[in-house]
């Protein structure tokens, strides 16, 4: 993982350095100059964002730049070089507080901003997301029709994600109060962070303590993988039913693979391919269009049947 992560860390920093062709867009009246903040890739969803936001650029012709931030501080910095660059229009994806004023003053320049999947309290900025209280729910609906009444259901916490999993987790109680769900043998257990790692650790914990689980609600495709690990090597046949969240291919094969159909494995799709979206609506304003302040991708469930159609091959990113 840390080398796939070094790789696409690598492959970010020199998108930073490229440029597309003609940067004008179809009517010929704006010239588009995309400017996109990202943080530094710490997980592999960020560097899927990269992948398709390059992608996007590169198949529509786009003038882009792309820059990496460890902080605020210097992702204030890579704005202001965005808009020396030239950039017209700006897809920022803050991680961190205190941006507000740096985005504030690119928005009273006349540069559209969207940001992508995270709110910013700025008069004019526009927004494109995923929705985590729909992704929670949609799995908790999906898992039940894996499993029966009072299954045990192992739920996957990681507190350190803020608002993430706070939003997903109440998706998934929402779902199950709304059906008078069993919840008396529901567990919860808490990771550090969306890695397979901490899924396997997690999860080998939990087969451990419970001689019987039904079903994982693991909330990330990551952890999901490393979920698959720990049920492998406990030679466990208990599981029916694993919902991850995200957008990974890795994860994608998992599920279309015949060696893992017993798992019942599915994915809440978060796509990082959302970042498209962001440099759509960011475009549409900039040539006097009309955007909805916030765009809210539907969650998709990719399960065996449609896991196919989510597979891209030429993504080895994430």
């Amino acid at each position: 993982m840390k080398k796939i992560l070094s790789l696409a860390l690598v492959l970010v920093l020199a998108m930073g350095m490229l440029a597309g062709c003609s940067g004008k867009s179809d009517n010929g009246q704006k010239e588009i100059k995309v400017g996109i903040a990202a943080p530094d890739v710490t997980h592999g969803w960020v560097a899927g964002v990269a992948y398709y936001a390059e992608k996007y650029c590169k198949d529509n012709n786009l003038t882009y730049k792309i820059t990496t931030s460890s902080d605020a501080a210097e992702m204030t910095a890579n704005l202001e070089d965005l808009v020396a660059w030239g950039a017209t229009v700006i897809v920022s994806w803050p991680q961190w507080t205190g941006m507000e004023t740096a985005l504030q003053e690119v928005i009273d320049a006349g540069i559209p901003v969207v940001n992508f999947d995270v709110d910013v309290a700025c008069e004019g900025i526009y927004k494109v997301t995923g929705d985590n209280y729909d992704m929670g729910y949609r799995c908790a609906e999906y898992i039940l029709t894996k499993v029966g009444e009072a299954a045990t259901i192992l739920v996957m916490d990681v507190p350190s994600s803020g608002s993430v999993c706070e939003l997903r987790k109440q998706g998934f109680y929402d779902y199950l109060n709304e059906v008078g769900y069993d919840q008396s043998n529901i567990v919860e257990m808490q990771c550090d962070a969306f890695t397979r790692d901490d899924g396997l650790a997690v999860c080998a914990d939990a087969l451990e303590k419970y001689a019987q689980v039904d079903a994982i609600f693991s909330m990330d495709d990551e952890t999901s993988i490393g979920c698959i690990q720990a049920i492998t090597e406990a030679g466990r046949t208990d599981i029916k039913a694993i919902t991850g969240g995200g957008g990974m291919q890795e994860y994608f094969r998992m599920i279309a693979d015949d060696q893992f159909a017993d798992l019942g494995l599915a994915s809440a799709l978060y796509s990082p391919s959302m970042v498209e979206d962001a440099i759509k609506t960011a475009i549409t304003i900039l040539e006097g269009g009309t955007a909805e302040p916030v765009v809210v991708i539907p969650t998709t469930i990719v399960n065996k049947e449609n896991a196919n159609d989510f597979i891209d091959s030429n993504n080895t990113v994430y």
